[in-house]
């Protein structure tokens, strides 16, 4: 679990590079690197308000994967308030 001030999704990352998608610390935040299809599915994820979990890591290996995932919470007592 990483907490980040900020996230920053970069919808730019080539199916050619072998990544099904990064995820990178940049100073305080976060940024993640995902295809132009993972980028649609996020924003249709965001405008249904329905929870979305992003992959890290190269496509052809069985090693253990990082995971990005973006959820919709009831209770925002739980939350960051900054």
């Amino acid at each position: 679990v990483t907490g980040a001030s900020f996230v920053v999704f970069n919808g730019a990352l080539k199916t050619s590079s072998g990544f099904l998608a990064k995820s990178s610390i940049v100073e305080d935040g976060l940024m993640v690197q995902i295809t132009r299809e993972a980028m649609e599915g996020l924003r249709q994820a965001l405008r249904d308000k329905k929870d979305f979990r992003i992959t890290c890591g190269q496509v052809d290996t069985e090693d253990v994967k990082e995971y990005v995932d973006i959820c919709w919470v009831e209770n925002e007592e739980k939350t960051n308030k900054g």
